[in-house]
């Protein structure tokens, strides 16, 4: 923003210092919240709102902001998994995060790891306990009608 060019000859060259940086400010945390807004598409409750300081031009900049997006679980735990990646990539997308934007990554990446966590555990999804495995592997390989492994000997790999 610049000042108007009536009002450029009363400012002083601190005041012309103080909105040059207040304009490069600005334009950061607008490119900052635009980020959040473009990378969490689909996600974003509310769009960006700013916190403003009036400079010696009379103009309002922008120093602050934040960009509202939905960070509850998915219906699923695939759909939960999917929404975690996208929030944490929303909250990393400015070339640099805040403290708030690392620790919304670091939130998304903990839900990301318990969905992953929840699909594991479900029936059917392809893994075998170790002790199944081999209680299989025994029943193919011999003639003899299998054993089940003593239940000292067994690993869940679900724990």
């Amino acid at each position: 923003m610049q000042p108007r060019a009536t009002d450029e000859a009363a400012l002083s060259e601190t005041d012309r210092q103080t909105i040059s940086e207040l304009a490069k400010r600005d334009r950061e945390v607008r490119a900052h919240e635009q980020a959040h807004m473009a990378a969490g598409a689909g996600l974003v409750v509310r769009g960006a709102t700013y916190s403003f300081e009036t400079g010696p031009d009379g103009q309002r900049y922008a120093v602050g902001g934040e960009v509202s997006i939905d960070t509850s679980r998915g219906r699923t735990p695939q759909e939960t998994l999917d929404k975690a990646e996208r929030i944490r990539a929303a909250a990393l997308a400015p070339a640099e995060p805040s403290g708030t934007d690392r620790q919304v990554a670091a939130q998304a990446s903990r839900m990301a790891m318990e969905a992953r966590m929840e699909i594991a555990a479900q029936p059917g999804n392809g893994q075998l306990r170790v002790a199944d495995a081999a209680y299989r592997s025994s029943a193919s390989d011999s003639a003899d009608p299998p054993q089940r492994p003593q239940s000292g000997m067994r690993v869940d790999t679900y724990a």
